[in-house]
């Protein structure tokens, strides 16, 4: 098992210097622009618009579990598993943090393992894919490739090695589907207590 788990660490920290390796100053500013907190906040906005027009008065109970989920995923991956893990982030870890190349020079916490960001944009795109694949099965071609872009930045910027962004996936998508099951579950007693 020791061996196994050796031979994963040792892809995770090739795959991360050779992801981290291929930067320019173009790629640096979107994939700083991918990591930021706040950049996402007016696309959040225009999707919260677009449920609303979508599902009218039923979109409250959609929108209100992204909370609830967004908080889940949030502290599942930064008050749970990342004190239980305790893996240092590449940019803290000794023999590869002066090997990596630092956008503004944002090196993060000490620990990585898992990401949050991983966690709550994969959780995020799982639940609103399952509950609004009926009327916007559009929406996933949008989701996917942002999610994506948010989980490859935090390997290009060189604070998370991928596996800890894998299983952050995971752990999200989990996340993800469990509301997605409230969700429905309470959509389905609503329906019945109206009817």
């Amino acid at each position: 098992m020791q061996a196994i788990l050796k031979w994963l660490n040792e892809i995770d920290k090739k795959l991360l210097l050779l992801i981290n390796s291929h930067h320019n100053p173009f790629w640096d500013k979107i994939m700083w622009f991918a990591s930021g907190e706040t950049s996402w906040y007016p696309f959040y906005f225009l999707l919260l618009l677009v449920l609303i027009y979508q599902y009218k008065k039923q979109s409250w109970l959609l929108i209100i579990l992204i909370i609830p989920l967004m908080f889940c995923t949030d502290q599942l991956a930064s008050t749970v598993i990342k004190p239980m893990g305790i893996r240092l982030r590449p940019s803290h870890f000794p023999g590869i943090e002066n090997l990596l190349h630092y956008v503004n020079n944002y090196r993060g916490g000490l620990y990585g393992f898992i990401s949050a960001h991983a966690c709550n944009v994969s959780g995020f795109l799982v639940y609103m894919e399952l509950t609004t694949k009926q009327k916007m099965r559009w929406l996933p071609l949008l989701l996917y490739p942002w999610a994506f872009l948010v989980c490859y930045s935090r390997v290009y910027l060189g604070v998370h090695f991928p596996g800890d962004v894998i299983v952050a996936i995971f752990f999200g998508s989990c996340a993800g589907w469990l509301f997605a099951f409230i969700y429905k579950k309470s959509q389905t007693q609503l329906t019945t207590i109206n009817t």
